[in-house]
């Protein structure tokens, strides 16, 4: 019978906490406050950072803040035109190259980018560089914009939820909530800082990743060729030890295949976003982008 209420209950909690994946429409669950997710997530972001190895590269650096500070002008740009200004308010974007073999890069909620070396090291200096890093990053803010972190974690409460932890939920306790968000982030696990979502939110993620990239001016296709190169790297393991949880670049590249000419279509006329010449280090809010006559709908 207990057995039999929670199952109940868990449904009603479901239905009652499901939100909308804009770019998408796909219905997510959320149980877990933005402010509860950001508090965590900045506490987990802050304890990366104190043991990461900040990159002294000044060149690398500034490339990896120029293409990161344009994609963070698109999400912000796409928020605006699409009546989601309140969401402005949780962004306080930081850009970060940090000296790291792992081919990896994350965004946390709030705006918390960091690109390891790695990453930038497999992409290169070919003339595609800034396009194959912006699919990155973008597909990275795409998380964050869709709220993954909320919906992993809140799929994680739901899965374990019992008696007291059922109880924490209803009554909006956040005593539990800071383990679960560093569970759901992957944090201090094999993955480093690598997000374990799950395919489909991997495969969502890279599709917000290249409407970002198209409406900050890149070019979405970088996106088929960086994975690619993730591809080769693996040694032409589908997926790579550090994919384990994500769907295969096969996959990735057909997803991606199919739509990159409607992200194009829909979104190539967008306003572009403006580049600064010298990114800086730390921005509260990234330089503001005129959304006026962008021409480009939603839905």
């Amino acid at each position: 019978m207990i057995k039999k209420i929670i199952a109940f209950t868990a449904i009603v909690v479901a239905l009652v906490a499901c939100s909308t994946v804009s770019m998408t429409g796909r219905k997510q669950l959320n149980l877990v406050s933005e402010s509860e997710i950001l508090s965590a997530s900045l506490s987990e972001y802050q304890s990366y950072m104190k043991t990461a190895k900040v990159s002294t590269d000044a060149n690398a650096t500034a490339i990896v803040k120029n293409v990161a500070q344009r994609i963070a002008a698109a999400a912000e740009a796409y928020l605006t035109v699409t009546g989601q200004t309140a969401d402005l308010q949780n962004y306080a974007w930081e850009f970060n190259l940090t000296q790291d073999k792992d081919l990896n890069a994350f965004c946390m909620p709030g705006g918390k980018i960091v690109v390891y070396s790695g990453m930038l090291n497999l992409i290169g200096n070919g003339p595609d560089r800034d396009d194959e890093l912006a699919a990155v990053i973008g597909h990275e803010v795409g998380h964050a914009i869709a709220k993954h972190g909320n919906e992993r974690a809140s799929q994680q409460m739901l899965a374990s939820m019992g008696g007291s932890v059922l109880g924490a939920v209803v009554s909006g306790a956040s005593a539990q909530t800071q383990q679960i968000v560093a569970a759901a982030y992957g944090m201090g696990t094999q993955y480093g800082a690598l997000l374990p979502f799950s395919r489909k939110h991997e495969l969502e993620a890279d599709y917000i990743g290249i409407v970002l990239a198209t409406i900050a001016g890149y070019d979405a296709d970088a996106a088929i060729t960086l994975w690619q190169k993730m591809e080769a790297a693996s040694g032409g393991a589908n997926p790579a030890p550090f994919m384990s949880t994500h769907p295969s670049s096969t996959k990735r590249i057909s997803e991606l295949q199919k739509s990159i000419p409607k992200v194009k279509a829909e979104f190539g006329n967008v306003s572009q976003p403006a580049a600064s010449s010298e990114p800086a280090t730390t921005t509260k809010k990234s330089t503001k982008t005129s959304t006026k006559s962008t021409g480009f709908k939603i839905g």
